[in-house]
């Protein structure tokens, strides 16, 4: 059988990237059993990661070289969730001198973003998106030219107008509307962007890392691009809990009392939309068990985005090694496959 292209795609969600980010360290735990490697990093076992918002961060931590080792990664998968155990409540921290001063209370950014940004160069220095160890695709919005922004590595080791500070990737793709202000921020060639979270138009990136893996790989006889059945998909939300609306108290909402629902059934149908395509693509090419998702259940944690109470952050770790228990059959499948495929580099 010829070699498969591995992808590793991560949603969108807040705080509750601490869910995916649990099940990566059970997956990579049972590559490190399997391989007798302690050193084995996530990294190691895909060839394109493709995270938004949340994600996005996640892919950064995964993919981000060590100084000291360029060719291997800095993070391992549970220092990468520790970034949001150990600072939650820091990015997440209500801020009412910032509200106060603000013209308007009610239009407000909800957090100051210097927070997150403080944290994030902590963690990225001065690394460059072009120096990330894979290639990756990483969602954003442009809201002044009204378009879509793709982070990609590989393009970005092809020329300084695609390429950017890894810390400001992070930012850009995680600036939530009503959460955190919009990025504004600049390419190495001096270009600047103002962007938002590309959980607007991508919360789920599966169906972007299909597209691009298509146009990156070709086939093992290097004459075509690699399809649906050329690949494995390995694709984590964030959450699966849908809250019901009632129907008598919504006809009285108006614009405002729609806002935040609206959000939370735009993310949770574009998220299932993404599914259902990709399942219809990989039967159509008969490689349907080789396109897997797992979408967490959330236990005793609150779906909000930004819930970073010392409660919920722990709710939200333990559902995501329930969640890691319950998957156990698919992640020793998962890990059994990336270690027969020699895909270690």
């Amino acid at each position: 059988m010829s070699r498969l292209t591995r992808i590793l795609s991560i949603d969108g969600g807040g705080i509750r990237g601490v869910l995916p980010g649990q099940i990566l360290v059970s997956l990579e735990k049972k590559l490190q059993q399997k391989s007798n490697d302690p050193k084995v990093r996530i990294a190691d076992y895909f060839d394109l990661i493709a995270g938004t918002s949340t994600g996005g961060i996640l892919t950064c931590l995964y993919l981000c070289p060590d100084y000291r080792n360029p060719s291997r990664p800095l993070f391992n998968a549970q220092q990468a969730v520790d970034l949001y155990l150990r600072n939650a409540k820091s990015i997440f921290q209500n801020n009412l001198r910032h509200k106060h001063f603000s013209m308007e209370v009610f239009i407000a950014e909800k957090y100051i973003s210097e927070a997150l940004e403080k944290i994030l160069k902590s963690y990225f220095k001065e690394v460059k998106l072009s120096q990330l160890l894979k290639p990756c695709i990483i969602p954003s919005y442009n809201i002044k030219e009204r378009s879509t922004h793709f982070f990609t590595q590989h393009d970005a080791k092809e020329r300084s107008s695609y390429d950017y500070l890894l810390w400001e990737v992070a930012r850009a793709t995680s600036a939530a509307p009503a959460y955190f202000e919009p990025a504004r921020i600049h390419s190495l060639s001096g270009e600047p962007y103002p962007l938002i979270d590309g959980g607007v138009f991508a919360n789920n990136p599966s169906l972007c890392a299909y597209a691009e893996a298509r146009q990156l790989f070709k086939s093992t006889d290097n004459s075509k691009n690699i399809t649906a059945a050329d690949m494995f998909i390995l694709s984590i939300g964030t959450g699966d809990l849908k809250r019901s609306y009632d129907y008598e108290k919504t006809v009285r909402w108006g614009s405002s009392g729609w806002v935040q629902p609206a959000l939370d059934v735009l993310l949770s149908g574009a998220n299932d939309t993404v599914d259902f395509q990709l399942k219809q693509i990989f039967k159509e090419m008969n490689n349907e068990e080789n396109y897997i998702r797992i979408n967490p259940e959330m236990g005793d944690a609150t779906p909000e985005l930004d819930d970073a109470s010392p409660k919920n952050l722990q709710a939200l770790k333990e559902a995501g090694i329930a969640t890691a228990d319950k998957y156990n059959i698919d992640l020793e499948r998962i890990s059994d496959f990336l270690i027969t495929s020699n895909i270690k580099e």
